[in-house]
């Protein structure tokens, strides 16, 4: 597996248009917040759920088994690789309020790997990429419903718990991957029906960034450099660390190529909801994010160019 450049920005560029009539919603006010937050809640349970469980391949194969595990097992590895720097570099020293360290923490170690990261990794490698990527996403949806959670809430408890066991998006790779492994034969109808559901995943996750940017205060983004400097580290750190990790302990290819392109994205758009949900600052979280986002225009392909174009 190999990016072409030109492959990589003509993505980018439908990608980009999307974003922009996203953004042309929110500043026409034909989203409104609550839509905005119907939508992401129907992302998160209904229609990326269904994307990810028609991800597997229709037969089983060795080749594509071992690609799942592999993807699952660097994903756990990036996981807790990122969380470590996450606590060494946004330390008391660097942040000596509790709420925004937090903030900053969780933008390193969660990123947008389900609004942006599926859409790019499935239409610039199809299937080929999207099954590492079902493998990374189990360890990202349980380190952030668990670890990411905590970040806010400072506690372990059962309902911390039973919230990474319930969460729709990893029942719905499980079950993907039960179905693959038995050779089990969805109905016509039913996989039809799940796909159609799966189709708007893309268009939709896309939008609801876009609308986020309309949203952001620009020129006063500008001078918070601490939240800059924050989102630059998140977007160089990241990607680096993951490449060298999985490059050091000899992954595939396609796992290395797939976690490095998501670590390169933005930080994660839920880093606003569970600020706002669990007792963070959700104001300086939601522009962590818009700040993250705007630069990663800049940042993701020069990382991509640099750790993956050969």
């Amino acid at each position: 597996m190999h990016i072409e450049l030109t492959d990589f920005y003509s993505r980018l560029g439908t990608i980009a248009i999307i974003l922009v009539l996203g953004f042309l919603l929110g500043k026409l006010k034909l989203i409104s917040p609550k839509t905005n937050k119907d939508l992401v809640n129907l992302l998160l349970t209904v229609f990326m759920p269904a994307s990810l469980f028609l991800a597997f391949p229709a037969s089983y194969s060795d080749e594509t088994s071992g690609m799942f595990l592999s993807g699952l097992g660097a994903g756990f590895l990036v996981m807790i690789a990122v969380i470590i720097l996450s606590r060494i570099i946004f330390n008391k020293k660097f942040y000596k309020k509790e709420k925004p360290r937090s903030a900053a923490q969780f933008a390193l170690v969660f990123n947008n790997a389900t609004f942006l990261g599926y859409p790019i990794i499935a239409s610039t490698f199809g299937e080929q990429g999207v099954i590492p990527y079902c493998g990374f996403i189990i360890a990202f949806n349980i380190a952030l419903f668990s670890y990411g959670v905590y970040l806010f809430k400072h506690k372990i408890d059962v309902k911390l718990v039973l919230g990474v066991l319930t969460n729709p998006n990893i029942i719905a790779v499980v079950l993907g991957v039960i179905v693959f492994l038995t050779g089990f034969q969805v109905p016509g109808f039913v996989k039809d029906a799940v796909q159609y559901t799966g189709n708007a995943t893309t268009a939709l996750s896309i939008i609801c960034v876009g609308y986020m940017l309309s949203n952001a205060k620009f020129l006063q983004l500008i001078k918070k450099w601490k939240l800059m400097l924050t989102a630059l580290i998140q977007l160089i750190i990241g990607p680096l660390a993951t490449w060298a990790l999985l490059v050091v302990l000899q992954f595939p290819q396609e796992v290395v190529v797939v976690c490095t392109l998501i670590q390169a994205l933005p930080t994660a758009t839920s880093l606003g909801l569970f600020a706002s949900k669990y007792g963070g600052d959700e104001t300086e979280a939601s522009e962590l994010v818009t700040i993250s986002t705007l630069l990663s225009i800049v940042t993701m392909p020069i990382m991509v160019s640099l750790l993956l174009i050969h």
